[in-house]
């Protein structure tokens, strides 16, 4: 589905030498995976995150999605994939404050070709279980539902791929556990995700985990027995619908 072939990414800032955030990165993921990429803060993880969801262009290398070299396509072109083939779920949420939850997961939809997207909010929400939450503010909700809207937002386009940076890092362990939750199983219904994070409790969630450091992917291997995070969750007390608090 996604092949990066010899992917390199240099900064050059305005006053110091060039900076090679990514260097000579080969990655390959198939449809349907759950993988971690693994890295410290400055490994290059987000820069690569960048490079797969098409908000970075690489210095060198090619990018082929389904087979199409998208590393190419022109700034325009790359919006429309974002929109149609990526969902983001990010560290800080990026919610808008005074949006009620239905109204942060349609912005996606707002920049789309559809017809029509009426229901679409608020199915992806019921898949989030948060239906009951449609009409409340970010400010209203907790950390572990904030997350939860991120989520369907990202999955309101019905998207290929969901890239998910950090995604547990603003939460604590048990909203964190709920979310990991989540995202397996969005995975096991066919969703094929990427996480990128400096968490290595969290990649054992995943059936693959890739270690970045300094821009270059020094491991990559498959997950014998990928933790479970809803047993986890059932086994402290908290069902993986809940809220956390």
């Amino acid at each position: 589905m996604i092949e990066l072939r010899e992917i390199s990414r240099t900064y050059t800032p305005k006053d110091g030498p060039p900076v090679l955030a990514l260097s000579r990165v080969s990655l390959a993921i198939a449809r349907g995976e759950l993988l971690a990429v693994v890295g410290s803060s400055g490994s290059g993880k987000s820069t690569l995150m960048n490079v797969l969801g098409l908000l970075d262009r690489p210095s060198q290398g090619s990018y082929r999605f389904d087979g199409d070299d998208v590393s190419r396509l022109s700034m325009d072109e790359q919006a429309h994939w974002r929109n149609r083939r990526f969902g983001f779920v990010f560290q800080a949420f990026r919610l808008l404050p005074r949006a009620t939850a239905v109204e942060n997961v349609e912005l996606p939809l707002l920049y789309s070709d559809r017809e029509t997207i009426d229901g679409l909010a608020d199915e992806a929400l019921a898949s989030v279980g948060l239906v009951d939450r449609r009409a409340h503010r970010a400010t209203e909700m907790s950390g572990g539902q904030q997350q939860r809207v991120a989520i369907a937002r990202a999955l309101v386009t019905s998207p290929d791929v969901i890239l998910a940076d950090e995604p547990t890092g603003n939460l604590d362990a048990r909203a964190a556990l709920e979310i990991m939750a989540l995202l397996q199983q969005l995975h096991r219904a066919g969703r094929t995700i990427v996480i990128v994070t400096h968490d290595a409790a969290l990649a054992e969630h995943c059936q693959r985990i890739a270690r970045i450091e300094r821009g270059s992917i020094v491991a990559d291997e498959r997950v014998a027995k990928p933790r479970d995070a809803a047993r986890a969750l059932a086994e402290s007390g908290l069902d993986a619908r809940e809220g956390a608090a």
